[in-house]
């Protein structure tokens, strides 16, 4: 795909969505973080529910840490992987507290000091809770930009790196939210919502499909 079919993609998402939200739902960062780690194989809407609950007793450092264990599993035992995820949850509680005087770090290398946080988690946290321009590569965006064409790549490294070169600077900010909303509701993974897409006309996918063929 050339720039700029790219432009006038990143352009209507622009349009239609200017300003995307997140659909997790916290109210600081430390809930950002720890929504965004339960989120890992996990559908957003199964975190809210749950965080609700566990961010009205326990939604600080301290608090997650002076909860234990055992009551954060109760908290989310609904959520895929909760056996790994409340051990990640305390862990970097503790380290939070204790290295970096109560306050989520505000760069990807102390980020990912964090347990439970690699490289996308980070990138996450960096975008909405810190307004940097990072682009978080999840399922999500790496099926969909490789499907359209928008770039290609066999993992989420050679993805990232494209698309930061790639997407100019007045699109960056917002471009992880675009094409995760555009994959979860739209360009699903089994039968994309192709007669329904704004982009249709620059995708690469669609031009190469007949999309009638994927609502039956």
């Amino acid at each position: 795909m050339n720039n700029k079919k790219r432009y006038k993609i990143l352009l209507l998402f622009k349009k239609n969505n200017p300003n995307p939200k997140m659909e997790l739902i916290f109210s600081s960062t430390f809930e950002l973080l720890i929504s965004v780690i339960l989120s890992a194989r996990t559908k957003d809407s199964q975190v809210n529910e749950a965080t609700r609950k566990l961010y009205s007793v326990a939604n600080t450092p301290k608090k997650i840490i002076n909860l234990g264990i055992k009551k954060i599993k109760y908290y989310i035992k609904n959520i895929g992987l909760f056996n790994v995820k409340s051990n990640y949850l305390i862990q970097s509680s503790i380290l939070i507290e204790n290295k970096y005087n109560g306050l989520v770090p505000r760069t990807r290398k102390k980020l990912m000091t964090l347990p439970g946080v690699g490289r996308k988690t980070a990138n996450i946290i960096l975008n909405v809770a810190f307004k940097k321009n990072t682009i978080a590569v999840d399922t999500h965006v790496f099926r969909v930009v490789n499907r359209i064409n928008f770039v290609s790549g066999k993992n989420v490294s050679t993805i990232e790196k494209k698309l930061i070169r790639l997407i100019p600077l007045e699109f960056k900010y917002y471009a992880h939210s675009w094409f995760v909303l555009h994959g979860r509701y739209i360009c699903l993974n089994r039968k994309p919502k192709c007669d329904i897409c704004i982009i249709f006309k620059f995708c690469e996918f669609f031009k190469k499909n007949d999309y009638l063929s994927f609502k039956n």
